[in-house]
């Protein structure tokens, strides 16, 4: 494991842009196999107790693929330069004091605001596509989807970039969150296999209520 570190941190000061690309591809690939499973047990207990006759696990490769591409065009070379320019931007341009509690504040600040709801709508939206939708079921895929999921990880994400901001050196900040995208992934198939569920009703009748109020 120590050889293998050891050769990763070789590759990213030779080539960290590819190696970023690379490793966020392969970790988005075996998340979303991770997710598949999940998925799977999880509609396995609800058949049980519908007394509908289980299937057995059988990974889609072509999704595996299309979630490895995800990570490999979007995560892995945005990632790469978000990461790389929001440090700048804090040290240079607004000259905060690295790890201080103000630089690391503003950072998850612009982290959750910025990245955060970009990956979402990106994700739901290339996924939508990918499986065959039309623009008007991936639309409405996403007005189902997005606001719940964006809730829920608010909760959790700030969290985790806290932890990334003040203790993770930059070049190391994106295999840190990939990592955590492995469980993320599981919660985002969830959250898709919920499909329209009372407890996503809610978050859309809180939205339409804020609508029709903006519009007296």
């Amino acid at each position: 494991m120590l050889r293998l570190w050891k050769w990763y941190q070789s590759c990213l000061a030779t080539h960290p842009v590819k190696t970023q690309v690379i490793s966020s591809g392969l970790i988005w690939g075996v998340g979303d196999i991770a997710a598949q499973t999940v998925t799977h047990y999880t509609a396995k207990r609800s058949q049980h107790r519908s007394h509908v006759v289980n299937k057995e696990l059988k990974i889609s490769w072509r999704r595996v693929a299309t979630t490895t591409l995800f990570g490999l065009g979007f995560v892995g070379p945005v990632g790469h330069f978000w990461y790389q320019g929001l440090d700048r931007v804090m040290r240079l341009r607004l000259k905060l004091q690295p790890n201080s509690f103000h630089f690391v504040s503003a950072k998850v600040a612009a982290d959750s605001i910025i990245f955060g709801p970009l990956d979402l709508l990106l994700f739901f939206s290339y996924m939508g596509f990918s499986t065959g939708k039309t623009s008007s079921q991936v639309v409405e895929s996403v007005r189902r989807d997005f606001l719940p999921a964006l809730a829920l990880e608010g909760g959790i994400w700030p969290v985790v970039q806290v932890a990334n901001f003040r203790y993770v050196p930059v070049q190391y900040q994106l295999l840190y969150v990939n990592f955590f995208c492995l469980l993320d992934s599981c919660f985002l198939s969830w959250v898709e296999q919920q499909q329209d569920a009372p407890w996503k009703q809610w978050f859309r009748d809180v939205l339409t209520l804020k609508e029709q109020k903006e519009q007296r």
